[in-house]
């Protein structure tokens, strides 16, 4: 895969795992962990597939949702799904949640072209008893030029590789929802920074392998073809 010239890609997954240091484990069961509430199933594998086939940096955590959530801005209510003490908040936060946030942020900033991000998730089919028809959702801020256009590239791409495949924009959230694309939408222009989160329906992932790896190449061949109509 080859970005337009000066133009730059990263890849991140900020729920690819479960994974509970120790010191924590029995505050979450293993049911528990498993869910869609613990991490985003075959969202890493998605997030590794594209940064392979683009040659782009990977960011990623497998550090479970439930002991420190990566994907909403500093101070929100969702950051922890447990009533710590305040020390062992600022010590989760040292650990896991800055570290991780000013690392994709200073490779964002290092960048001396435009940087198109893309963030890798998976959601569950069913939520509070509804159920979800999307297949794949690409998510962006359709005020931000340069992402409805990427975006609605993609989104045309899949449809001429998958016809039959569900895929819509803003779905099953809204692109602007707080996460850590949105934070950096904040700090960076909209002709410097391009933020797109990928969603994929985990019935995917939790399906047969052989389904869930076509799923992920459709993926790769359609961002192929999204890149080069993209003209920006």
């Amino acid at each position: 895969m080859s970005l337009p010239s000066g133009d730059y890609l990263i890849v991140s997954c900020e729920h690819g795992g479960n994974r509970v240091p120790p010191c924590f484990r029995k505050l979450f069961s293993e049911a528990l962990l498993s869910t869609h509430r613990g991490y985003d199933p075959g969202a890493l594998a998605l997030a590794r597939d594209l940064a392979a086939a683009s040659a782009a940096p990977l960011f990623y955590s497998t550090i479970s949702r439930l002991l420190v959530e990566l994907n909403r801005p500093p101070g929100h209510p969702q950051v922890f799904s447990v009533a710590f003490p305040e020390a062992t908040r600022e010590a989760l936060l040292r650990r896991y949640y800055f570290h991780y946030w000013k690392t994709v942020e200073a490779r964002v900033a290092q960048a001396r072209g435009r940087v198109l991000h893309l963030s890798c998730h998976s959601f569950t089919p069913r939520l509070r008893g509804v159920r979800r028809t999307t297949d794949i959702g690409l998510l962006f801020d359709p005020a931000r030029r340069l992402e409805a256009r990427f975006a609605q590239a993609w989104l045309k791409a899949l449809r001429e590789h998958a016809p039959r495949m569900r895929v819509r924009n803003n779905d099953p959230y809204p692109g602007t929802h707080p996460s850590l694309v949105q934070s950096l939408r904040e700090k960076f222009g909209a002709k410097r920074y391009v933020g797109i989160q990928i969603e994929v329906n985990q019935r995917f992932p939790r399906g047969g392998a052989r389904r869930w790896k076509a799923v992920r190449g459709t993926l790769l061949a359609s961002f192929q073809r999204a890149l080069q109509n993209w003209s920006g």
